[in-house]
């Protein structure tokens, strides 16, 4: 096998291994992931679809996947039957659980000696680095968003400078890191989100989700899908209930709806009740992963002013929905909507931005022409971020 050598910045022994392809019939991948199955977030998504496109990529690996907080697999994801999963959730509740993981991971990597670590998470590249010092089992460590901005954990920080390779999901995140950690950019490389395209299509606005929610159906309704939590509430759902006073004197029938669940929502029905829009917001709650897609076809415009997301894959299901998106310009929606090619980037906390935009948007003014081609919008960003670009992406990671 060839070789490549470098030096990492703390010394650590960077090897590029250039010939795994050619390999795949015998290179063994173990992937370290906090969860895929029981909670859906963000990390919990792309993780599913890294293992997905591992599948496909290098069909003849053999692949061990090690799940921290998941107990058992559910009927919800499907993957190859060759794909071996590793549960520690059982010890979830047990002031076990972490040193059993990391026991479980060391002790299948001392015994199996896989050819590469994919660290999911930034939490195992401590451990990472100490497989890597003993047994010089490489290893990759992905970075997201918030887990691996401004990071204060010498160890953490020191795991992630001796992976031999640094994935990171934006360009946002990427530029932070190596700003913060004075790394080179040359060492991160992207493997952006990746959505699957055949759940979001353009459709009508459905019928029963206009019953549902009693609309009308030539009423315009903005739409966040976000989780509410007070460690979510830079998505911005505060932002948008601040700016609908100011929407409603120029729309009269706007709707708000906002679509997600969590500890967050009482104080968000006494910032509703503040605010005097009580009649022009939906709280939906949970909805489900079949009822999602159309909900973004319920919309008129799609906006999450967040500014600390790493990403944010809804961006790309509204946009295959051929929905207009108004994201943020401090975060990882920078890449999603491609620098605002393919979007609204505004000032997160400028609320009467903010009601500008949503106001000229829906009055089909504002100067992109692209917000009013739905399906040049859903043509783009399966170019840019469909599964297939996924892949290859990946393909040219190994």
């Amino acid at each position: 096998m060839g070789t490549l050598s470098t030096e990492t910045s703390n010394g650590h022994q960077r090897k590029n291994w250039i010939d795994w392809i050619d390999m795949s019939k015998n290179l063994k991948i173990h992937v370290w992931l906090p969860d895929i199955f029981e909670f859906k977030g963000g990390i919990q998504v792309y993780s599913a679809f890294l293992i997905q496109a591992l599948e496909q990529v290098l069909p003849n690996c053999d692949r061990n996947i090690f799940l921290k907080n998941d107990a058992k697999a559910t009927d919800d994801l499907k993957f190859d039957p060759l794909t071996k999963f590793q549960f520690a959730g059982k010890w979830k509740a047990s002031f076990l659980h972490t040193p059993m993981f990391a026991l479980q991971v060391f002790w299948a990597a001392l015994q199996q000696r896989p050819d590469l670590i994919i660290c999911g998470h930034i939490n195992f590249s401590p451990l990472a680095l100490r497989i890597f010092s003993l047994l010089k089992i490489p290893y990759w460590v992905i970075v997201h968003g918030i887990d691996a901005w401004d990071i204060q954990d010498a160890a953490k920080v020191e795991g992630l400078k001796g992976a031999q390779k640094i994935v990171s999901v934006s360009g946002y995140t990427r530029d932070r890191i190596v700003k913060e950690q004075n790394i080179s950019p040359d060492l991160i490389t992207l493997l952006p989100n990746t959505f699957d395209a055949s759940q979001f299509v353009i459709q009508p606005k459905p019928q029963y989700l206009l019953d549902r929610y009693r609309f009308k159906a030539d009423q315009p309704i903005i739409l966040t899908v976000a989780r509410l939590a007070s460690s979510d509430r830079y998505k911005g759902y505060d932002q948008i209930i601040q700016a609908l006073s100011a929407i409603r004197d120029e729309i009269p029938n706007i709707h708000y709806l906002l679509v997600g669940k969590g500890p967050d929502c009482d104080r968000v029905e006494a910032l509703i009740d503040a605010a005097n829009v009580r009649d022009c917001v939906t709280l939906a709650g949970f909805v489900s992963d079949q009822e999602l897609a159309d909900h973004y076809n319920l919309c008129d415009v799609f906006a999450m002013p967040s500014k600390g997301e790493g990403f944010g894959i809804v961006y790309l299901e509204a946009l295959a929905c051929g929905k207009p998106n108004i994201g943020g310009n401090q975060d990882g929606a920078i890449d999603a909507l491609c620098n605002g090619e393919l979007g609204v980037l505004i000032d997160p906390d400028n609320i009467p931005e903010l009601s500008k935009t949503i106001v000229q948007i829906l009055q089909g003014n504002y100067p992109l022409p692209i917000l009013y081609q739905p399906e040049i919008l859903r043509q783009k960003v399966i170019e840019i971020y469909g599964f297939e670009r996924f892949k290859q992406n990946l393909a040219q990671l190994f």
